[in-house]
């Protein structure tokens, strides 16, 4: 992004709360900010995201998922800031690497440099140490079982193989690592694209497990201190405070039913300020009402790897299984 033609179109105005020149106008808020109030309006969201839903208490553990992009590591850096200078909290940041030649291993690499910078501890686990073969290999089997089975099989995608792989090993680390917070780095935009995903799906379940804020059995709790900031406020954040930015796409996302809903999302965002927040607002609302009435499926341990799942099998290994048994 031009950041430099994005803030000319600002500089003009003052911002509503001082007279400072504004770098960011909030259509859904109506408020132009500087970058002073811009930073303590951001916080504010996340620290009161946090004290809402996710609090953290005394001598917690936060495990915070660092991919090296801008969302997860403003979430770091927002942890930092906040809790860093606390004795009793710990915060450990966790790397996923899947093995996508040409696009994981720079992030990993800025990744790291930002932990050592923070003086953040940093662990770093692989598909390839899980289970034994990369993202690109796994992408390359299941091209070959779709173009040998049919269309049929096609309504899965790699992004969706590749979120459930990377979720097991995040939570197996946080929970090796006695964790009692994962923080990810989702912001208002993934949440709102999300909630419109399964309501598509009409996985109610899977809607009341996704805003779970306790523990479940051994998942550890999922906190998304950015779940109420736009996308491109978090972008601009990571832009000011120097942070790493994904600059490059996945080369296994092409086709992916949530690049649709982004656009449709972001349609309405454009022509109804606050479309993004509502949605999320009222899900918030909704979940109780559903959680109350729906029979949750008991959580078991995986009979392959054990890990805790609502079925026999976990998602993971029933994917890694039947691209090893039928490509």
């Amino acid at each position: 992004m031009d950041w430099k033609n994005y803030f000319s179109k600002f500089m003009t105005i003052k911002c509503k709360k001082c007279s400072t020149p504004s770098i960011i106008y909030q259509p859904y808020s109506g408020l132009h900010l500087c970058e002073k109030h811009f930073f303590e309006d951001l916080e504010r969201k996340a620290k009161l995201t946090l004290r809402q839903r996710y609090p953290i208490r005394k001598n917690d553990v936060i495990a915070v998922a660092l991919s090296g992009g801008k969302d997860s590591s403003v979430a770091l850096l927002l942890m930092h800031k906040i809790f860093g200078n606390r004795p009793d909290i710990k915060i450990i940041a966790v790397t996923i690497d899947e093995g996508i030649a040409g696009y994981r291993n720079e992030s990993i690499e800025r990744a790291k440099e930002m932990t050592a910078r923070l003086g953040i501890e940093h662990i770093v686990r692989s598909f390839s140490d899980e289970y034994g073969k990369t993202m690109d290999a796994i992408a390359s089997e299941k091209r070959l079982l779709e173009n040998h089975l049919g269309d049929e099989k096609k309504e899965l995608g790699a992004c969706s193989y590749c979120g459930v792989l990377r979720k097991k090993i995040l939570n197996k680390v946080a929970r090796d690592i006695g964790a009692t917070k994962l923080v990810i780095g989702h912001n208002l935009d993934d949440e709102a694209q999300t909630i419109m995903l399964n309501h598509f799906r009409g996985d109610v379940e899977r809607m009341v497990r996704f805003s779970a804020a306790s523990e479940l059995n051994g998942f550890i709790v999922r906190a998304k201190p950015l779940r109420k900031i736009p996308e491109k406020e978090v972008a601009l954040y990571a832009y000011l405070h120097d942070l790493p930015m994904e600059l490059t796409s996945c080369p296994h996302s092409f086709g992916a039913l949530r690049k649709e809903v982004r656009r449709m999302l972001n349609g309405f965002e454009v022509n109804h300020p606050g479309t993004k927040y509502s949605l999320v607002r009222g899900f918030d609302n909704m979940v109780p009402l559903l959680a109350s009435g729906l029979a949750v499926s008991d959580l078991q341990n995986c009979e392959i790897c054990g890990e805790p799942c609502n079925d026999s099998v976990c998602q993971a290994c029933k994917m890694l299984e039947k691209n090893v048994l039928q490509s």
